[in-house]
């Protein structure tokens, strides 16, 4: 498998005239794609994703632009108790929805019933978030989200031509602490255990795309490991979002994986492996998310499967570093957007 090019000095996404930058394919350690989308509606779509994760529990938030919609999300999850509770606001246009084209900048949402906050800090990122009925009840969460100096990430450009393209973000093992209000219930997230996801994503899309993305989180044997593993999206194009960390430092895998699951019962095993032999995974969820929209130009149906990596991964140095029950999830994800 052909190394993917790796990147080390910042570099704009897009020619003057839309198109793809062909300098800014590949890869790189820290994020320097400076995203400037522009023309091409409805094709551009932007968006920030955070998920924090503890043993038992999941919160996140979304913010997303697709040119003709916005997309505002949050959901919340009692891993012992299965409780699962989502609430999504559609926003013609992307009203309200600020986005920046950088990776370290504010992204912002506030009506009067809902806000989504995530703003950068010197230490990292304050999400915030509060939602006037979330299935009946009040929310409100505050997250306090370490970016440790020097940590490394996933980024990547995503070519499928000059005219549809994407850029992501992955950044996975980044340390959270906070507390999410339910009504009267507070649900603290804290712990070695207590790690916050970003998903950044800016790009110029096709109509139609399916993806997987798988993620997790935490210390295993004293080696703090995380996973960012793609596919169906990346297949075929030279890139791949396919990485691990292990104790800060990104190792990345070049090669499309291959992904072995049960369409019918998304429930049963997942099995997610390298063919250069560097990740062989079996992911076992406890947990489904079901999410399907059919509005105005939007369709979409996604199975995200919270559960359990065990297995092994391998570094760049030829380690192989076990893994065993490690929290996070797996997706398959159809969109018509």
């Amino acid at each position: 498998m052909t190394a993917e090019r790796e990147l080390t000095t910042p570099v704009d996404l897009c020619l003057p005239d839309g198109r793809l930058n062909p300098t800014a394919v590949g890869w790189s350690r820290y994020p320097l794609h400076r995203c400037n989308l522009h023309g091409r509606w409805p094709r551009k779509k932007r968006w920030n994703y955070w998920a924090i994760t503890t043993e038992s529990h999941l919160f996140s938030a979304t913010i997303s632009h697709l040119d003709y919609a916005g997309l505002v999300f949050v959901y919340y999850a009692d891993f012992a108790s299965g409780q699962f509770i989502e609430a999504t606001r559609l926003l013609p246009f992307g009203r309200g929805c600020r986005l920046a084209d950088v990776v370290a900048a504010a992204a912002i949402y506030n009506s009067r019933d809902l806000s989504v906050t995530m703003r950068q800090t010197g230490a990292g990122v304050r999400l915030a978030v509060a939602i006037a009925d979330f299935e009946g009840r009040p929310l409100s969460a505050q997250f306090a989200i370490t970016i440790p100096p020097q940590h490394e990430t996933l980024n990547v450009v995503v070519p499928w031509d000059e005219h549809t393209f994407q850029f992501t973000s992955k950044q996975n093992c980044l340390p959270a602490t906070g507390v999410v209000t339910l009504g009267a219930t507070e649900t603290t997230f804290s712990g070695p255990q207590s790690f916050a996801c970003l998903d950044f994503g800016r790009g110029i899309w096709p109509r139609h795309c399916r993806w997987n993305w798988g993620s997790a989180s935490g210390w295993q044997n004293g080696r703090l490991v995380g996973l960012n593993l793609g596919g169906q999206w990346t297949d075929g194009t030279g890139s791949t979002e396919n990485g691990v960390c292990v104790d800060g430092r990104l190792h990345k895998l070049s090669a499309d994986l291959t992904w072995q699951y049960d369409k019918a019962n998304f429930m049963q095993p997942w099995h997610v492996s390298d063919p250069d032999g560097r990740l062989e995974l079996t992911f076992t969820p406890f947990l489904e998310r079901v999410a399907a929209s059919n509005a105005w130009l939007v369709r979409s149906e996604v199975h995200q499967m919270f559960g359990r990596y065990s297995g092994r991964i391998t570094t760049s140095e030829g380690e192989v570093v076990p893994i065993h029950d490690l929290v996070g999830w797996a997706e398959d994800h159809v969109a018509l957007w």
